[in-house]
């Protein structure tokens, strides 16, 4: 059974293009079904997130119209209390050392724009991690992660890769708009990658070699079933 690393967001708020702080944090079902499938499979879980603080839910995503029914809303928070030891209790993220892990997993939620985009720590997991053609999976906005991963020259280590994230047309349509502070599918493109999209609010994965990303909350699953087909190659 593999050892799967899943880096989470710490941030609560994440600063708007008006200067205004929108409440964020991890977003449910994405964390959730990932998490699930993946202990589900026999596999263990260590969450981690930057100086080991207990990672917030958005609250928008337990709300049954964001969740997609009352009944996946609760499902939700029933999962997120049955795990609330593991995520009361993360792994410090520079504490993480990458050759103890078969994978690393990235849900999204807005957090990550503010927090794992920037982050060094994550930076140096992932390059060791690519380097040594480990698993590397980040979805909706989990994606901003990777940009952590620079060269001592600032070279955009996943530059040319093939991958998704959560879309400009998501985005403006049904995340933050037009007061986003920055669009994470314009700054990958904008640093090399190369994106591909499928239509809005659906599942829609792509895998390029060791990397597969998730392009919204509803490839959540679809991405963590890649992962175990990865991982079982």
């Amino acid at each position: 059974m593999a050892n799967i690393l899943m880096v989470v967001s710490a941030a609560d708020s994440l600063t708007m293009k008006d200067g205004s702080e929108h409440p964020t944090g991890y977003w449910a079902e994405e964390l959730v079904e990932s998490h699930r499938v993946l202990r589900e499979a026999g596999h263990t879980v260590r969450i981690a997130t930057p100086n080991g603080v207990k990672p917030t839910v958005d609250q928008v995503s337990l709300d049954p119209a964001s969740a997609g029914s009352p009944e996946k809303a609760a499902a939700f928070t029933q999962y997120i209390s049955f795990i609330d030891a593991e995520l009361s209790s993360p792994l410090v993220l520079a504490d993480a050392d990458p050759a103890e892990y078969d994978a690393v997993v990235m849900p999204g939620g807005h957090g990550p724009m503010a927090d794992l985009a920037f982050d060094k720590d994550l930076g140096r997991i992932l390059i060791a991690a690519d380097n040594d053609g480990k698993i590397i999976a980040p979805f909706c906005h989990g994606p901003a992660g990777l940009l952590s991963a620079e060269t001592g020259n600032g070279d955009f280590v996943f530059a040319g890769r093939k991958m998704t994230v959560f879309t400009d047309e998501e985005e403006l349509n049904g995340g933050t708009g037009e007061n986003t502070p920055w669009f994470v599918e314009d700054v990958l493109r904008n640093k090399g990658a190369e994106v591909e999209t499928g239509p809005a609010w659906s599942s829609f994965v792509v895998r390029d070699r060791n990397l597969i990303s998730g392009q919204n909350p509803q490839s959540s699953e679809d991405v963590a079933k890649a992962v175990l087909a990865a991982l079982a190659e």
